[in-house]
């Protein structure tokens, strides 16, 4: 076995780097919006923080709708083209974007350039003419980015569950889901100064190219373990160790029977993967979308500046450090405490769902220094990203590997669901406490920061909550037989 191992090849972790890139893309062309919108897209086209939330919860909703049928998608059409396709249509949709201040000025009279724009009457009929049109321009580019997106983590799951034994799955998605803080890392520090120097439609341009790069990566370097000169007899030995019988080992896998679509609704795993991924996608989709804002408006400090890129950057960098040991975690609980996969998987959910109550403190103590929300919603991030690796991976646990695409797809569908609650709740509900002032209040604080107090509140509850759900479901490891 040591000769086994010093002999065995490592292109299961080549593989993962690339999942780690497609997923810190994905984040990327995710985050342009949100780094763009109040300081430079809100004023050209008139939007308020409802517009955005209408745009961020519709987006949602779309991923939502088109997770539904990704999984399946990826699972018809192999890992290796489903992939291509899923990024090469996400961006199409992210560059698209740069297109929609010309669009507008198609469609609105007497405005004959994205200059005229920014120059309308605040408030005047023409605005609210500009906005209306912009927004559902960006509604089209947001709904083709959501179709190619809802394909990735089907996808990545499913490759992950085709390189890597049980016990080192989580492991492997902690990495590759890392890219999403990440992406999320180097947004404010190459998004903001593109906008600022270039223009926010090349910002739009810039960042959706990269993933046409990474499609040549994929093609060249992707295929199924049994069928890759770059994986050797003793990496595909090591890849199957779960496997019952050692000839399966040395020969591609049989096909496994594929559970019909409708009946994976019939299973408590399945409704069990889908409590979870409802109550806490849009906790991590609301700081995603929101925390520029956020700091601008609580804090007067915009996505460009020093300070909003130092406290952006702050928050994900503490994701991405913390975030990492979630996938790792139960991998110790395996070897070293002797825990099957799926418990030791359990355990650390339950340990990183007390992560995100931190949150709750992350207004009150905003009134001394924007960087304790900062840090505090990096905290909760990282429990939402440790978390995250580990729920995904409690497919692969459970559902036979023809099937973990469309699973992935059914839960990330839930998951879209209540992040376009999330974000339509957060948008109407910033712009009324907005205009109410102190005439609306919660626990102290007025106004809008009384809004952002109660978004807080949710996400911090969320993950103890879906957490109890899900070992009531599915209260002991009960594998899917078909």
């Amino acid at each position: 076995m040591s000769t086994q191992k010093k002999l065995m090849t490592n292109w299961r972790w080549w593989i993962c780097s690339l999942l780690f890139i497609a997923t810190t893309v994905n984040y990327l062309d995710r985050q342009v919006l949100s780094l763009t919108y109040k300081e430079f897209i809100a004023p050209e086209f008139h939007w308020t923080d409802a517009d955005y939330g209408t745009i961020t919860s519709l987006f949602s909703i779309f991923y939502a709708i088109a997770c539904l049928f990704a999984g399946k998608f990826v699972d018809w059409m192999g890992t290796k083209k489903g992939y291509l396709i899923a990024i090469g249509v996400w961006s199409l949709g992210a560059v698209m974007h740069a297109g929609c201040g010309v669009a507008t000025t198609w469609f609105v009279d007497g405005v004959d350039s994205v200059q005229a724009l920014r120059a309308v009457e605040a408030g005047s009929n023409i605005a609210l003419t500009i906005s209306t049109v912009s927004v559902y321009l960006f509604l089209l580019c947001r709904g083709i980015l959501a179709l190619g997106e809802s394909g990735n983590f089907p996808a990545a799951i499913k490759t992950t569950a085709e390189y890597f034994p049980k016990k080192d799955r989580a492991f492997a998605t902690s990495i590759f889901n890392a890219g999403a803080s990440v992406g999320a890392l180097a947004a404010p520090l190459l998004i903001p100064p593109l906008a600022k120097n270039l223009g926010w439609e090349w910002a739009f341009i810039i960042i959706g190219g990269l993933g046409f790069l990474w499609m040549f990566l994929w093609q060249f370097m992707y295929d199924k373990p049994e069928k890759s000169k770059h994986v050797n007899e003793a990496e595909l030995e090591y890849i199957h160790q779960d496997d019952a019988e050692t000839a399966a080992v040395k020969a591609p896998a049989e096909e496994e029977k594929s559970i019909p679509f409708v009946k994976c609704f019939g299973f408590k795993q399945t409704w069990s993967f889908i409590v979870g991924k409802f109550l806490t996608d849009g906790v991590w989709w609301f700081f995603l979308f929101w925390a520029p804002a956020y700091f601008q408006d609580q804090f007067n400090a915009p996505a460009s500046s020093p300070l909003g890129q130092g406290l952006i950057f702050t928050l994900y960098a503490i994701v991405t450090v913390v975030s990492l040991f979630g996938g790792y975690l139960p991998k110790l609980f395996v070897e070293q405490k002797g825990m099957h996969p799926y418990n030791g998987r359990m355990l650390a959910m339950l340990i990183f769902a007390f992560f995100p109550l931190v949150a709750l403190a992350a207004q009150p103590l905003g009134a001394y220094s924007p960087w304790w929300p900062a840090i505090l919603i990096g905290i909760a991030g990282a429990g939402h990203q440790a978390w995250s690796a580990n729920i995904f991976s409690t497919v692969g646990d459970m559902f036979p590997k023809s099937t973990i695409a469309s699973i992935t797809g059914i839960g990330a569908m839930a998951g879209g669901i209540g992040s376009m609650i999330i974000q339509k709740v957060a948008g109407n509900l910033f712009t009324y406490a907005e205009g109410q002032g102190a005439a609306f209040h919660f626990m102290g604080f007025e106004g809008k920061p009384a809004g952002y107090f109660i978004m807080f509140c949710f996400c911090g509850l969320a993950y103890l909550t879906g957490w109890i759900i899900m070992k009531a479901l599915v209260p002991k490891y009960k594998p899917v037989e078909v």
